[in-house]
């Protein structure tokens, strides 16, 4: 009974912290969501939509670089290697830096034809100009939170790093609403709101550097770019994981632009960026779970390792009904939050998709916390697999199928029939293995 306390105690705390955090971030577009729909009107919130697709795409490659890198970090740390840390350090924040600065450029120079081909019409371009081009300026900086985040935690920081992404995101919240409302800046206003919070974080995490128990700096030293590599390699299921969430998007605006137009993208706009949050309470348990997970199974307690993947399993299933309860009492509440103009046809629309939508998560948080704990486990192809089916490979074909058949209904069902049939194939998958689960053991 002691020994099951203390294993919940463990869970809890790690569970907790990356919850937050993750929420946290989540926040950054939701405020921006909010704000652009009550001070800008539907068409902002339209072509915030389509601008927004492309932060996958630089969150990506930040979490490519920092996950990476701190994964490396960790590994060198473990056997004493100081200058070895100090170089992948290094090596990360270079590579942060160039990969920030070509997103930079990228949006001083194609933001606008950019935009066109996600989607954008004349209605709703000079809006989405404005707000990727500007957040694509401070690209830099969101690629470094992500690199120095991650390092942090892996250096014993956790709440530092978390401290770090709530401050970021509360920041925003308030200058969202400074830079929209009293100031009038409209969708410039939102994407600089944006752009401030991972300046705001990275000076909190910046404390790590003044205390003593700080294992890393950066040296001036030659680059590898066999190092990079080894970075770069290590970070990308993570990469994968942002890049297949920003296709995602692109792809769904299309079909809906074609169905329902402008109106149309905003309503998905307020369903998938409600959704975000509860993507980021599954992700913050996954990665919650994941190093417990991992000591588990490297000290071969098969039994322990199965108890902390039921513990976040359950607390999955769990939030995922009161999530749902929660969205669909509240879904014209929730639908009119980010409906400024009081459009009949957004609300009917952003109801329909909240309903049905979210029935996705009690799914799809088995998947994201199966994914993240095959990985702990060195089961990399198979946490692979799963990330790549419920990424796109599923859900693609499915909204081309549906849409079809059902048109914004079927564009709708989308999403809890791909996270279901991925939960199958997985279930299929293992029972073809002789049922084996991480560990190698078989699952019961």
């Amino acid at each position: 009974m002691q020994a099951e306390k203390t294993g919940l105690k463990a869970y809890f705390k790690y569970v907790t912290a990356n919850v937050m955090g993750m929420i946290g971030l989540s926040c950054y577009i939701l405020a921006d969501t909010f704000f652009i729909s009550n001070g800008i009107g539907n068409n902002g919130l339209a072509a915030l939509n389509l601008a927004i697709a492309v932060y996958s795409f630089l969150n990506g490659t930040g979490l490519l670089i920092g996950v990476g890198g701190a994964t490396r970090y960790a590994i060198v740390k473990a056997r004493g290697e100081k200058e070895e840390g100090d170089r992948v350090y290094t090596h990360a924040v270079c590579m942060g830096l160039t990969a920030g600065i070509l997103f930079l450029l990228a949006g001083i120079l194609f933001s606008s034809n950019i935009c066109r081909a996600l989607g954008a019409d004349e209605t709703i371009l000079p809006l989405a100009d404005s707000y990727l081009k500007t957040m694509l300026c401070f690209s830099p900086f969101f690629i470094l939170n992500n690199v120095v985040i991650a390092f942090v935690r892996n250096d014993g920081g956790p709440r530092l790093s978390m401290t770090g992404m709530l401050l970021g995101s509360f920041t925003n919240i308030v200058l969202d609403y400074i830079f929209i409302f009293p100031l009038g800046l409209g969708m410039f206003g939102a994407a600089f709101a944006t752009g401030l919070a991972p300046i705001i974080s990275l000076g909190v995490l910046s404390t790590h550097f003044l205390r003593k128990k700080n294992g890393f700096a950066i040296k001036r030293l030659p680059l590898s770019l066999g190092l990079a590599g080894k970075i770069g390699g290590l970070g990308l299921s993570a990469l994968i994981g942002e890049l297949a969430s920003g296709i995602t998007v692109i792809v769904f605006n299309l079909v809906i632009l074609g169905l329902e137009g402008n109106i149309g993208v905003a309503a998905y706009g307020i369903v998938i960026n409600l959704a975000l949050v509860a993507v980021s309470i599954y992700t913050g348990i996954a990665q919650g779970t994941q190093p417990l997970i991992s000591a588990s199974y490297g000290a071969g307690k098969t039994k322990e390792l199965k108890k902390y993947y039921l513990y976040a399993v359950t607390s999955g299933l769990v939030i995922a009904a009161v999530l749902y309860g929660v969205v669909y009492c509240n879904s014209e509440w929730l639908a009119g939050v980010f409906n400024g103009e009081g459009n009949t046809r957004l609300e009917g629309l952003a109801v329909q998709g909240l309903e049905i939508y979210f029935i996705g998560f009690f799914f799809a948080c088995i998947n994201i916390i199966t994914a993240s704990c095959l990985g702990a486990v060195e089961q990399v192809k198979r946490s692979f697999a799963v990330s790549v089916l419920r990424g796109f490979a599923v859900m693609l074909p499915l909204l081309l199928l549906l849409s079809s058949l059902w048109g914004m209904r079927g564009v709708w069902w989308t999403f809890p029939c791909a996270e279901a049939l991925t939960l199958v194939v997985v279930l299929a998958g293992a029972a073809v293995s002789g049922r084996k689960s991480m560990g190698g053991k078989k699952l019961e």
